[in-house]
């Protein structure tokens, strides 16, 4: 068999010298061999095909935030969502730490204290938050459980005073029973039982819409399964389950707290509250999606 070199090669294939060797290099050339520094090709070799930089490149939020938490990429959606999210929903009940000061921690795994004394739970639970949301991008694709939504809470809750409590129960669903918002909720002997039922009808359901994701939010809210961090399990679950249908993602921030907890005391008799809600956070976080140019589509319409 004949063998031609790089440059000879390089000018039957109309490409550089430097690609040829790039081939070879890399093992793309069949039967070729080095000798020394000097390349042999066989004469009948055929160009490798070109790899397309963008075969790789993350299409939808999914794949973006995944590819960003794996590389660690700083200042991206990954790096937004973990901010924001962790803040506001902090900041709903009650957590004192700014948003700086959040952005520290997750940042630099350090935290100011300029204006006084820092409330230990707040930094922990902001810290245990991050994992969180780790834990809801490696495990969007699977349908919510009740050994996912009890590790949620697991990792919430741990370290903090409240899991050094002997009726508190890290993990585990509460033990004494518990208002939100003035309401009764499930009695601790009802609520493994109602949490399978809530999880079974909704799981059950091959084709979600937005609204049947809200109302999810909103009975989980309802039976309000923990001692302490409902709220914050509920909407991780929440962001997660919109991921995984393909519905733009949001973030309750400080302008739509009370509107949102309106929603969830009316939505028995009037779910629009709740939704109308949902939505226009969501039209606030299509503008990061905007801004990061990630691709991304609009709600199916309700109710089909």
């Amino acid at each position: 068999m004949k063998y031609l070199s790089v440059l000879e090669t390089a000018k039957k294939w109309n490409i550089s010298e430097r690609s040829v060797r790039n081939y070879c290099a890399n093992g793309r050339v069949s039967g070729a061999y080095l000798v020394g520094k000097t390349w042999h090709i066989p004469e009948d070799a055929v160009r490798p095909e070109r790899k397309n930089k963008h075969a790789n490149k993350p299409k939808n939020l999914i794949e973006f935030l995944k590819a960003e938490k794996q590389s660690q990429i700083s200042g991206g959606i990954y790096h937004k969502i973990q901010i924001e999210l962790t803040y506001n929903s902090n900041h709903i009940e009650g957590s004192k730490l700014t948003h700086d000061q959040t952005r520290y921690i997750f940042e630099t795994n350090t935290v100011g204290t300029e204006n006084g004394a820092v409330n230990v739970d707040d930094i922990v639970e902001t810290a245990n938050h991050f994992k969180c949301i780790d834990m809801i991008i490696d495990q969007v694709a699977y349908p919510p459980s009740e050994s996912f939504i009890k590790q949620l809470h697991h990792t919430l809750k741990s370290g903090t005073s409240d899991s050094r409590k002997d009726w508190f129960a890290v993990g585990e669903y509460k033990k004494l029973p518990n208002e939100v918002g003035g309401r009764e909720t499930a009695p601790p002997e009802k609520v493994a039982g109602e949490i399978k039922k809530l999880l079974e009808k909704y799981n059950a359901k091959a084709e979600k819409t937005f609204e049947d994701l809200v109302e999810f939010h909103y009975n989980f809210e309802l039976i309000h399964p923990f001692q302490d961090g409902n709220g914050r399990v509920g909407r991780l679950i929440l962001f997660k389950e919109c991921l995984r249908n393909n519905f733009v993602p949001f973030i309750i921030d400080d302008d739509l707290k009370m509107f949102y907890y309106r929603g969830l005391s009316e939505f028995k008799n009037e779910k629009g509250y709740l939704i109308d809600t949902c939505l226009t956070a969501q039209d606030k976080f299509k503008k990061y999606l905007d801004y990061f140019k990630i691709p991304y589509q609009e709600n199916t319409p309700l109710g089909k």
